[in-house]
């Protein structure tokens, strides 16, 4: 039995030396060769959804198929960072004078277009409300 086995191992080794010899075996271009470097064609595409709209497409549009190009894109997408469109530190000094305040200390937190900002600036004229 044993010798059966080793002469179908030997046979079929000698069976792949010979389909590779011979050529039968699809070649492939070597991964350094220029071959195998160069840019392959893309594919036609067809079906339904491939025909070109009438219309032109929106910027918008456009903006969410651009790849990310790391550092100058931001990474969060289509749209923007949360921290650019949610004033957090305003939020937060908020957050911060409520929890003073139920501590019983006196936080007076301002902020660029406060309505506070006003306030102080005409108690501190002496104008009162």
């Amino acid at each position: 039995m044993r010798d059966l086995i080793a002469l179908a191992i030997l046979g079929m080794g000698l069976l792949l030396i010979l389909w590779c010899a011979l050529g039968w075996a699809p070649s492939r271009p070597g991964r350094h060769s220029a071959a195998y470097r160069a840019p392959e064609a893309l594919p036609t595409l067809t079906g339904p959804r491939m025909t070109p709209w009438s219309t032109p497409t929106p910027a918008h549009v456009h903006a969410r198929r651009v790849p990310l190009r790391g550092e100058d894109t931001a990474l969060i997408r289509p749209y923007v960072l949360a921290a650019d469109t949610v004033p957090l530190g305003v939020i937060r000094e908020r957050r911060t004078a409520a929890v003073l305040a139920t501590l019983g200390v006196d936080y007076a937190y301002e902020y660029a277009g406060s309505q506070f900002e006003s306030l102080a600036a005409r108690t501190s004229a002496g104008v009162t409300a």
